[in-house]
């Protein structure tokens, strides 16, 4: 199945739903890989919606440029996990292209993925309709690259270089029974595609 996507805000539509995942991350400081999962959450927001305006003027960016964004939630374990630790949490995210297409540009959230604050990503389109970020926080950089094998299967790997050093891999299902069908984000197939629920990752 290949999907046609016409730019992120595209991207970020076909995402919303609800997901799950597994996700497998390698440590290359223990040189050993780690599995986990977790269920996210992906609500659309509209470009006026307040929570996005305030966002963008948390990052010093002009509202005005805003196309849209999601609210993300998730909750999520880890082999790894110690009694009592817990993986949940909710960002709030927001695009701002800055090409005529809206294949590029500065995606902002409210809560980053490295580390626990706001973050700022470049984003870009490849000819494959993935999406890559790139973000550099104040101890590492992280590098990720999102793609659809379907309308209702996503992969996401992303590598983090810095304080911490791991890469990851993770396929995402969608569990709320319904194909997300979405103007700019038509899909065409030779077969129908369909996943059993898998287990989920740690958010964006």
């Amino acid at each position: 199945m290949s999907l046609n996507l016409e730019n992120a805000l595209s991207f970020f539509q076909l995402s919303c739903g609800r997901w799950r995942s597994q996700r497998s991350v390698h440590h290359l400081l223990h040189r050993r890989a780690e599995a986990g999962g977790s269920l996210i959450v992906v609500e659309e927001l509209a470009a006026d919606d307040q929570r996005l305006r305030e966002l963008a003027e948390l990052h010093g960016q002009d509202p005005a440029g805003l196309v849209g964004g999601c609210w993300v939630r998730w909750s999520a374990s880890m082999a790894w996990d110690k009694a009592g630790e817990d993986h949940t949490g909710e960002s709030v995210i927001g695009l701002i292209p800055t090409d005529q297409r809206g294949r590029e540009g500065i995606l902002l959230r409210d809560l980053g993925y490295a580390e626990k604050a706001p973050a700022s990503s470049r984003f870009c389109m490849d000819e494959r309709d993935g999406l890559l970020l790139s973000t550099d926080y104040e101890t590492m950089s992280v590098w990720e690259r999102f793609a659809f094998q379907g309308p209702n299967v996503r992969v996401r790997s992303s590598t983090v270089e810095g304080l911490s050093n791991n890469a990851s891999f993770c396929i995402e299902t969608r569990c709320d029974n319904r194909q997300k069908e979405r103007p700019g984000a038509s899909a065409t197939a030779g077969s129908a595609a369909t996943s059993a629920p898998a287990l989920s990752l740690l958010g964006w």
